[in-house]
């Protein structure tokens, strides 16, 4: 970036909209978007976090189009990561369809021009696939969640937004990808398939660099959906020997084919279902090099590094639970 271009960042980023501010995601895209220079962050969440220079936090609910009128006025940019994931179909469509297009007339009716918008990879279903550009397979959702979260990326196409799909997020926080690994190693204990399974996978710090970039970038940012993980895909077998050497999964030597792999998982029954296990043990890998040139962010060139540094988090967390 010039001193032109980053004159003009200061000059223009203003305030930005961020919903999900406590979350996983959000938490991260919050602590880069207020380091940067100019920004200023209206956190919008149920329950408002602690005070800090520089971050407005507006009590906010998406279930409620009520509690968000007002919140884009005078903003620049509305960066949306909030969503509800759980298994209630209809609070999927309550809070991901409905309350994000009530929030996306807000950021039209204040003429907000620029929106960054977090939808997930998942939207292309359980089908295994090896570093595809974006829609170059059908999207097949297989929940609710992600059923609500693909139709919520209409709107905001509509309005010349910003989708980002995201892989597997990882890093301090994950509550979900390496609990899960977890989980299934002590269900089926060996290398599933050989580990040879590609994954797209991006830390959360990452992630929330290139969210912030996008946000504030001086210049108009084109719209369309992007693929957002580390450009660099993993193998299962690096991703759990990484967490291994880490002190976070326990070692494995013996190498199940995919049949048997199965067998296991059905006789020992768990919280991650078969499909969920598909996810993490076989193929699913998207190209993600486009949203990175977008964005003028050049990630790690390890996609695993992060690891050591979320570690203790991770062991901590599984330690708890």
């Amino acid at each position: 970036m010039t001193n032109a271009q980053r004159d003009r960042a200061v000059r223009r980023s203003g305030v930005i909209v961020l919903t999900g501010a406590t979350g996983f995601i959000g938490s991260a895209a919050l602590e880069d978007l207020v380091r940067r220079p100019g920004v200023r962050v209206r956190a919008l969440a149920r329950t408002p976090g602690e005070a800090r220079e520089g971050v407005e936090w507006v009590g906010a609910d998406l279930a409620d189009p009520a509690s968000l009128r007002g919140v884009c006025e005078d903003a620049t940019a509305l960066v949306h990561l909030a969503s509800y994931i759980g298994p209630d179909a209809e609070r999927c469509r309550t809070v991901n369809v409905e309350g994000g297009a009530a929030l996306l007339d807000e950021a039209a009716r204040a003429g907000v021009k620029r929106v960054i918008h977090l939808s997930t990879a998942a939207v292309y279903g359980s089908r295994p696939h090896r570093g595809i550009e974006v829609d170059e397979v059908p999207t097949d959702p297989a929940s609710a969640a992600s059923r609500t979260r693909l139709e919520s990326e209409a709107p905001v196409l509509a309005s010349g937004g910003v989708v980002l799909r995201p892989g597997l997020v990882l890093g301090a926080g994950d509550r979900w990808v390496v609990p899960a690994l977890a989980e299934l190693l002590s269900r089926v204990p060996a290398r599933w398939d050989g580990g040879r399974a590609l994954l797209s996978v991006v830390d959360v710090t990452e992630l929330a660099r290139l969210i912030g970039a996008l946000a504030s970038a001086a210049d108009p940012v084109p719209g369309g959906i992007y693929h957002a993980s580390h450009p660099v895909p993993v193998t299962t077998g690096a991703l759990t020997q990484a967490l291994t050497a880490h002190g976070v999964l326990p070692a494995v030597t013996r190498d199940w084919p995919w049949e048997r792999c199965l067998e296991e998982l059905r006789a020992h029954p768990g919280r991650v279902t078969e499909r969920q296990f598909g996810l993490l043990a076989r193929d699913y890998c998207q190209s993600s090099e486009p949203v990175w040139r977008l964005a003028g962010v050049r990630p790690e060139t390890d996609p695993l590094a992060f690891l050591a540094a979320a570690s203790p988090w991770y062991r901590a967390h599984l330690a708890g639970a």
